[in-house]
């Protein structure tokens, strides 16, 4: 663990631009994505901010066409991240939540762009019961290669870029690493729905377990990351924008996120309103073993362009 000095990170426009126009493939790649990573945290500190006044003072939530909750917070850190990301990194589409679901999808044919979940836990926000982040992640070839997660509350922030991955709390940067599964058995994962438990406990009927716990949002690919959980099985709706950043850290530290089927998730779907299908998010291959025929480690990042 080391003290930093964010403010060596925090570039001025015109800085950032240029290392940042197509510096996101070829041999500096993994350099200027982590570079990059640094340079949003103010973004999301931005953000936060704004979230932190509407869950202080009390917000209501409204139902989106889809049956999902949104608030002011939402749409407000939203429009926030959209003009940095516009103003850092000019020409590289922004798929937002909100944006998305008022009908905005910029082209995404590249595989090049963002995806933003301004407020992920907009349900735990609005009751005011449990954690809620700031989600940015790059996708490049359409795979998550950078990630950016922000936890206003505790003021946890976990960042990605290339093939590394860390923890920042307090003025202190640990670089992040899955863990072996302990001999005790795996740390399990759930999310908050009525059947997540249910679901959970007949996917790894088979397994050892040790304990199942909970952890709000996309915190829950942070605590594997940081070698805290085992596995995190998700039967149900997602988004792509849930994902992306958490992936895009839990496999820089290692862990790997796939369908039921063994595959990696797909992103980019436009067609398929960028939903999600079932996926296991897991640390150590132990966790769950692949067939032999998909099992392999996460990516080395040259392998991720």
């Amino acid at each position: 663990m080391k003290d930093i000095d964010h403010s060596k990170d925090w570039l001025e426009p015109a800085k950032l631009t240029d290392p940042f126009n197509g510096g996101f493939t070829g041999p500096e790649a993994a350099a200027n994505l982590l570079r990059f990573a640094r340079a949003l945290i103010p973004v999301v500190h931005e953000a936060g901010v704004i979230e932190l006044k509407y869950y202080h003072d009390g917000v209501d939530g409204m139902d989106k066409t889809d049956g999902t909750p949104v608030t002011l917070a939402d749409q407000e850190a939203e429009k926030i991240i959209e003009a940095h990301l516009a103003r850092l990194a000019p020409g590289i589409p922004i798929v937002g939540e909100e944006s998305t679901a008022a009908g905005r999808i910029p082209d995404i044919s590249s595989g090049t762009f963002f995806l933003v979940d301004p407020l992920d836990g907009t349900r735990e926000f609005i009751k005011r019961s449990g954690d809620f982040t700031v989600n940015i992640a790059l996708m490049v070839d359409f795979k998550p290669v950078m990630g950016i997660i922000y936890a206003p509350l505790c003021g946890a922030l976990y960042i990605a870029g290339g093939n590394e991955a860390f923890s920042i709390k307090n003025g202190k940067e640990e670089k992040l690493h899955i863990r072996t599964v302990p001999d005790a058995g795996l740390t399990v994962l759930v999310g908050n729905r009525p059947d997540d438990k249910k679901n959970t406990a007949e996917l790894l009927k088979d397994r050892k377990i040790e304990l199942t716990t909970n952890r709000s949002s996309s915190l829950k690919f942070c605590a594997m990351a940081a070698g805290e959980a085992d596995i995190y099985p998700r039967i149900g709706p997602t988004s792509e924008w849930d994902t992306a950043a958490a992936e895009a850290i839990l496999r820089a530290a290692g862990g790997q996120v796939v369908m039921l089927s063994g595959e990696p998730l797909r992103y980019g779907k436009a067609a398929e309103k960028f939903l999600n299908p079932d996926f296991v998010a897991f640390g150590a291959q132990a966790a769950w073993p692949l067939p032999r025929d998909v099992a392999k480690p996460a990516p080395a990042f040259k392998n991720c362009l």
